[in-house]
């Protein structure tokens, strides 16, 4: 099995060393050409807006919305949650596939980043989460599942083969959400 990485910015290494750990041949995926290798995709943590126009730029919107529209698993981690949500407080959604609403840096400024182990539902042991500027899910659709909360707001949420979260496992060298993205495939 491949698992492509979108390699445009943000910590796409740590996600390529994980699907790694897991036994899944990473590839940086910056063109479609790539992205046509893969049978799974991660969107990693980053600057969302920077992702979003070096996503477009690079001819890669369209082919990412075929690709899960027709199956492929996907995961988003934070900035990757908010590439991929349908509704972005204050900004311009980019491929609109997960019927969320979220607010970017809803957790607050780099300073106040922290870690917490969270349950999700599907995953047998608790998740270690880093949540570093991290956004806030405002608004779930009526076919998103919600699969863990941190204080009452979701922060891992599924709608048939995406599944978003809003911080950072593969700074833990946690494994697990990958896993269950990569059972989807």
């Amino acid at each position: 099995m491949k698992g492509g990485v979108l390699a445009l910015q943000g910590d796409f290494r740590e996600h390529a060393h994980v699907l790694a750990d897991l036994g899944i041949a990473p590839v940086e995926v910056r063109r479609p050409d790539d992205l046509a290798q893969v049978d799974l995709l991660v969107i990693p943590g980053g600057e969302s807006t920077t992702i979003g126009k070096l996503a477009a730029s690079a001819g890669l919107v369209e082919p990412i919305r075929e690709r899960t529209a027709s199956g492929m698993p996907m995961l988003g981690t934070c900035a990757g949650m908010i590439v991929m949500a349908k509704r972005v407080e204050g900004g311009e959604p980019l491929l609109s596939l997960v019927d969320i609403t979220v607010r970017r840096n809803a957790y607050g400024r780099q300073v106040d980043s922290f870690e917490s182990d969270v349950e999700v539902n599907g995953i047998d042991h608790p998740v270690r989460a880093v949540f570093i500027r991290a956004p806030i899910v405002e608004d779930v659709g009526p076919n998103v599942s919600v699969l863990a909360e941190h204080e009452g707001h979701p922060i891992v949420l599924e709608q048939g083969n995406l599944v978003v979260a809003s911080f950072h496992p593969e700074l833990a060298g946690e494994t697990r959400l990958h896993e269950y993205v990569a059972g989807k495939a």
